[in-house]
């Protein structure tokens, strides 16, 4: 029944891909037409008049991205303004105070990046206006942003000798009105259709049958979940995240978690596909994600299913079962700790923590392909293409010929380009994680010692750095260093690939098309899946291996001999 879900759930996640890409191509090209034009594009059109907008107007790499820069920039002032004003203002029945001046910096600059990393229980410390106008707005711009980048990208692909590419305002717009907010309003229906709460009431003082008092938080929960989802954002209303009975009550809804994580994320492939008119190539990429997302599932739920051999008196036959919820089981946890990682959405429902040494090991190598794994909403889709991209270049270095890709020449700027998005991020982790052991405010934060110890801090640093936002639990972050150094991991792993991004997406456009020669690498061809696969692990393994080796790896021979850590 287990591999049955996953084959449903693939299934489903194949079907939806085409039609949504479509739909995505209609709203990131204005001149189209979607199904919902009678509704929104009057809501649109005044939007425009309001803003002082000029929707025809386009930029340039360089014009796009100051007003990316800038609309970052003005985000994370909102969000740090709300909560630090959030016991005078209205929708806090709970009277929570200000969170700390670090804890603030490091949430707003989390969900202005589209991580939602948490150093903080949401249920015991945002107010319900903070929960919504300053964190769920975030989740949509958010993701909206990173979505306008990926768009630029494939213009840059698909267009030839232009110097625009087109406009970061209405990108903003139409992906927020025509996407985020109607998909998250179908999604929230749904929550609640299968019990999720969604309301403004005051926590309810129970107690329980031993006599003992217990707070239930209420909320609107539902609303937040959805594009918490949606937008691979993560970030929970609870602490528990979608391990909470609030936010992911049933099977049912683990599986339209599941679904909802992925959609946006595959059919953004097709959407590429659709664009440069090749959509066989983009089905050739989604089929080599696929490939590498099946791997991992099957490795971390084998891993889970034989768990801990030190323990097989005490433990309930089933395997490891710690840190997991019994209504989704093991086989439900493992693909949604795997689903979250490709997808940097860093939504939970177990504690990553409590995963034997190489299940762990699974939802962190995701996470450290640089969103390469089907990825987040538009992070994922520009990743990808980089690392495409880099295996056209490899390919083109076998042969000695220039590396063509979709009719255009790919040349030394856009490699530098290339690699400038995607080895910030590498560094960044290594040496923030590498600063954290050697110092005693690092060491002083870990729950566990040994080899487990520092899997939390290569995790804390590699989910950041990637923009995930999961963690794994053990970790005590909430402290002035590792806010601080958590928050410069996070402003490093958006930016420093966002503007190599919409860079190459200029120098692209500018080019032009030629028809492709038989030296072309034949992009659409069980070949290139191969070429892909390989080059997806060359990256992401070989950067990481001396890292992981000293964590999770040891841990398991560690854990296979029985050697105790304290």
């Amino acid at each position: 029944m287990d591999w049955l879900q996953l084959i449903l759930f693939l299934v489903v996640v194949m079907l939806l891909t085409k039609p949504v890409g479509i739909y995505l191509f209609q709203v990131l090209n204005p001149s189209e037409k979607t199904f919902l034009d009678p509704l929104f594009r009057p809501v649109e059109r005044w939007i425009y008049r309001v803003a002082g907008i000029d929707p025809v107007l386009e930029q340039d790499w360089k014009g796009y991205l100051m007003s990316l820069l800038a609309f970052s920039l003005i985000s994370a002032i909102f969000v740090y303004l709300i909560l630090a004003f959030q016991y005078y203002l209205p929708l806090n029945p709970q009277k929570f105070g200000a969170p700390s001046w670090d804890l603030n910096l490091n949430t707003s600059l989390s969900f202005m990046t589209n991580t939602n990393w948490q150093n903080y229980g949401g249920e015991s410390t945002m107010s319900y206006l903070s929960q919504m106008a300053a964190l769920t707005v975030q989740n949509f711009v958010s993701p909206a942003v990173g979505l306008g980048a990926a768009a630029t990208l494939v213009r840059g692909m698909a267009r030839q000798s232009a110097h625009t590419i087109g406009n970061f305002w209405v990108d903003l717009v139409r992906i927020c009105l025509y996407l985020l907010l109607p998909f998250s309003v179908l999604a929230a229906v749904c929550f609640m259709g299968v019990g999720v709460p969604q309301n403004f009431h005051s926590y309810v003082h129970a107690k329980t049958l031993e006599g003992a008092e217990q707070v239930i938080a209420q909320g609107p929960i539902a609303s937040q979940q959805a594009i918490k989802l949606l937008g691979s954002n993560g970030g929970g209303f609870t602490n528990a995240n979608s391990a909470h009975p609030y936010e992911n009550p049933t099977p049912f809804c683990n599986f339209l978690e599941w679904l909802a994580i992925l959609l946006i994320p595959a059919a953004q492939i097709y959407y590429f596909g659709k664009s440069v008119q090749n959509t066989k190539h983009a089905w050739c990429i989604i089929i080599a994600l696929a490939v590498v997302f099946v791997a991992g599932v099957w490795c971390c739920t084998m891993c889970e299913a034989i768990g801990n051999p030190q323990m097989e008196d005490l433990q309930i036959v089933g395997g490891n079962m710690e840190g997991k919820e019994q209504r989704f089981g093991l086989f439900g946890s493992a693909l949604f700790a795997c689903v979250t990682t490709i997808v940097s959405c860093g939504a939970v429902n177990c504690c990553h923590d409590s995963l034997t040494p190489i299940g762990g090991l699974v939802p962190m190598l995701n996470i450290q392909f640089s969103e390469s794994i089907f990825g987040g909403v538009g992070a994922g889709l520009y990743s990808v293409l980089l690392f495409v991209l880099l295996a056209i270049f490899i390919s083109g270095l076998m042969i000695g010929r220039t590396p063509e890709y979709l009719g255009k020449k790919i040349e030394t700027f856009d490699m530098k380009m290339s690699m400038l998005a995607l080895l910030p991020f590498v560094l960044v982790v290594h040496a923030l994680t590498a600063m954290a052991c050697f110092s005693h405010w690092g060491l002083a934060g870990l729950g566990n010692a040994g080899p487990h110890g520092f899997s939390e801090m290569l995790y804390a640093f590699t989910s950041c750095a990637a923009n995930n936002g999961s963690a794994f639990a053990g970790l005590s972050g909430n402290t002035v260093p590792y806010n601080l150094t958590l928050a410069l991991a996070l402003l490093l792993g958006r930016f420093f690939v966002l503007a190599p991004v919409v860079a190459l997406a200029g120098s692209l456009a500018r080019k032009k098309l030629h028809l492709e020669t038989e030296g072309a690498f034949p992009v659409s061809s069980l070949l290139f899946i191969s070429l892909l696969i390989g080059v997806i692990f060359l990256i992401g393994a070989l950067t990481f291996i001396p890292a992981l080796t000293m964590g999770p790896i040891v841990e398991q021979f560690a854990m296979l001999k029985g050697v105790l850590f304290s």
